[in-house]
């Protein structure tokens, strides 16, 4: 156990942006404790793979234990995981609503509070959130998107100032429309047209960011918009 080199706890990191953070986390030399609820076994001894659902209560502070045993330190938590349903708020179920607030809400909660405990001067917590926020549009209807990420925002301000005193860092990326597996290439020209630069993100574009805030020092509170325009306007 090398408890010298930086650790961080990525969640949704099976695959998509997940995915591409774990990659560059680890160019950036960090080890990763890496969750999703189906991720597989890694190749790569400096990559822990803990397969959980971080809605169910409990699992945060698991997963977080996890990465303290096997490396002995959490330098840096990304709140990757999400669920995003869009459709008019009277169609959304019960199911959906326990769907997104489990994922969204719970499992930010849960693996932040649990992170908290443990992180010392210079940690940080990055949670990816959407410029829909900002930009609500009526060709993608989702409240409940709006109702826990826009909460994950405030969240992030409040905890930035909560924690500064400790030399805790606490960011968000809000991301427009990402080209990742979960959007039909049918979609992508008219996903590409909700942002004034009239394409999809990639996911090079969303680590990018997150790696910028990891080493930007004086940067807290933040809520980088990363979306080609899209919380600009049109």
């Amino acid at each position: 156990m090398d408890t010298a080199t930086r650790v961080v706890v990525i969640t949704g990191a099976s695959q998509g942006i997940g995915a591409g953070l774990v990659a560059g986390y680890r160019r950036l030399g960090y080890t990763v404790v890496a969750n999703s609820r189906s991720i597989g076994e890694s190749d790569d001894p400096s990559v822990l793979a803990v397969a959980a659902d971080i809605s169910r209560p409990g699992v945060g502070e698991r997963i977080i234990d996890a990465a303290v045993q096997r490396f002995g330190r959490v330098d840096t938590v990304v709140n990757n995981a999400g669920i995003f349903i869009p459709k008019p708020f009277t169609d959304y179920t019960d199911a959906d609503y326990d769907a997104i607030t489990g994922v969204n809400l719970r499992g930010f909660f849960d693996v932040t509070r649990a992170a908290l405990r443990v992180l010392g001067p210079g940690g940080h917590i990055v949670t990816i959130s959407t410029s829909l926020v900002d930009q609500a549009n009526s060709h993608v209807p989702s409240a409940l998107a709006s109702l826990t990420k826009g909460g994950l925002n405030a969240a992030t301000k409040a905890l930035a100032v909560e924690y500064a005193g400790r030399g805790i860092r606490v960011n968000a990326v809000a991301l427009g429309v990402v080209n990742t597996p979960m959007h039909d290439p049918s979609t992508h020209d008219a996903l590409a047209g909700l942002n004034p630069m009239g394409r999809l993100g990639e996911i090079d574009d969303a680590v990018d960011a997150v790696l910028y805030l990891e080493q930007a020092g004086f940067v807290t509170g933040e809520i980088l918009h990363v979306d080609g325009g899209q919380s600009a306007g049109h």
